[in-house]
């Protein structure tokens, strides 16, 4: 079968990459130069790497894991040390470490906790350890039940110490979702939790030993067309365009630089489009139907990340940091962290601004002011006195619209990839999977919408019939 796939991200090339394995024919259509999507990366006019956003890789990615070890490429990650390492704006220049034993879940997270002794009470800790307990005994029910709830809102209904997320809950969230705890569904943190208490290595962290286009997307799309699949950059969608029964006719291309418009036809169709551009581009048929109703429920969240060049070592610390800035999420210095950004006299700070609704209409300029004056506090060492470090050169990425905003009572909009049209399929994070919006969530959206594709054929019947038993795929 020839599948036309609107996304060149995770979520599309992921699709395809199983597409293929299932003997079927992917067409995947990226709109921009570059594959990737929200893991999208470019060279400057110096060859210096700057990314769509700062990814870390975790030991709970399963998909994610298990893709890279099908491609031969798992040795591209670098694993650190099993630990979140928290800056202490009180100290500056001084770090929280909450290190993992290598001893069985869920006792090694609980033992990170117990044995952190310069952030957290003892009262602090046991209230933290009691209060995350109904995740690991109920497990993932228990967790998705949360989501009428506010993070903020669980955690006081758990008893635990306001100190607990100021300390450590509101640095989470800016990671893991890019806004705060009392913004966020109780559902998204607590997934994430519950994959570090239930998985021995969880939590675990690893960074790409090179750019995520390179060394992740292009062995995808290498696989792809290998398998007599096609990659087209350059290639937005402009239209859906339908046949009279409301079943999608043939995807329609814009065409760039004065080129007309292009028809693409297939057998079926998916967009691994975010749902944003996907609302934008529905087609006027579709808009009645309460399946696609949902997504009106959902929107992106604005996402910075910055890249700031200096003309000395900040930091020796090989991990992912978590700055507890009011301004700041989290933080590395690529020049330790990743192979190919490796630079034994010079930082490169990559960091993400969140929560960021405030400061995406801002000017570079401002926002690079602002972070600096941020990172003062944090090295002030490096930053201030007579001979401060100097800033050789930023640059700064805004997504307006990135992952779906976790914000409490979306899990209901998030719909499945297999939609009531016969011939149209959805990939992405945003849609439902365990994972949230993230690239764990985005590659095993493109799993399940593949199966859900295989199904489908196999079944011998429409999308919307009573599914078979698919051709075999990697466990999800």
């Amino acid at each position: 079968m020839r599948v036309a796939i609107a996304g060149g991200g995770l979520a599309g090339l992921s699709c395809a990459k199983y597409l293929v394995d299932a003997g079927h024919t992917p067409v995947v259509l990226e709109s921009r130069d570059v594959l990737g999507g929200l893991v999208a990366a470019w060279k400057d006019e110096d060859g210096d790497w700057y990314e769509t956003g700062l990814h870390a890789f975790f030991g709970a990615y399963p998909n994610m894991l298990q893709l890279m070890a099908e491609l031969g490429i798992s040795d591209r990650l670098q694993w650190k040390e099993h630990a979140l390492i928290f800056n202490q704006p009180e100290k500056p220049g001084t770090y929280s470490y909450f290190r993992v034993p290598d001893i069985p879940a869920p006792f090694h997270v609980l033992s990170s906790i117990a044995t952190s002794n310069d952030m957290l009470t003892w009262n602090q800790k046991f209230r933290f350890a009691l209060g995350l307990w109904p995740a690991v005994v109920r497990g993932q029910q228990y967790v998705e039940d949360m989501d009428k709830y506010s993070l903020l809102e669980w955690l006081r209904r758990q008893g635990v110490d306001e100190g607990v997320n100021t300390d450590i809950f509101v640095a989470a969230c800016k990671a893991l979702t890019f806004i705060n705890p009392e913004d966020v569904s109780a559902t998204i943190p607590l997934t994430a939790i519950n994959r570090f208490l239930q998985e021995r290595y969880g939590s675990k962290i690893a960074f790409l030993d090179g750019s995520p286009t390179e060394r992740l997307c292009q062995p995808i799309a290498d696989h792809i067309t290998q398998g007599g699949g096609e990659i087209r950059m350059n290639a937005p969608l402009k239209e859906i365009v339908l046949n009279p029964d409301g079943s999608v006719q043939h995807f329609l291309l814009r065409g760039l630089n004065g080129q007309p418009d292009e028809i693409v036809t297939a057998d079926l169709y998916v967009s691994a489009l975010s749902v944003d551009v996907m609302k934008v581009l529905m087609p006027t048929p579709w808009k009645a139907m309460p399946f696609f109703q949902k997504l009106d429920g959902l929107e992106g969240v604005p996402v910075i990340n910055l890249h700031l060049w200096f003309d000395r070592k900040l930091t020796d610390i090989d991990h992912l940091l978590f700055s507890r800035s009011d301004l700041l999420s989290v933080y590395a210095d690529m020049s330790i962290t990743c192979k190919e950004y490796e630079d034994p006299d010079r930082s490169m700070l990559e960091l993400v601004l969140a929560p960021a609704k405030d400061w995406i209409d801002k000017s570079d300029e401002e926002i690079i002011a602002a972070t600096m004056a941020e990172l003062q506090k944090l090295f002030p060492q490096h930053l201030t006195g007579d001979n401060p470090a100097q800033l050789r050169k930023s640059k700064v990425v805004k997504t307006p619209r990135s992952v779906y905003t976790a914000s409490p009572g979306r899990q209901a909009y998030r719909p499945d990839q297999q939609t009531p049209i016969a011939n149209f399929f959805l990939a992405g994070s945003y849609t439902m999977q365990r994972y949230l919006g993230s690239m764990e969530g985005a590659v095993l959206s493109g799993k399940l919408s593949a199966q859900a594709i295989t199904t489908s054929l196999s079944a011998g019947t429409s999308a919307t019939s009573e599914p078979a038993t698919p051709k075999p795929l990697a466990p999800v």
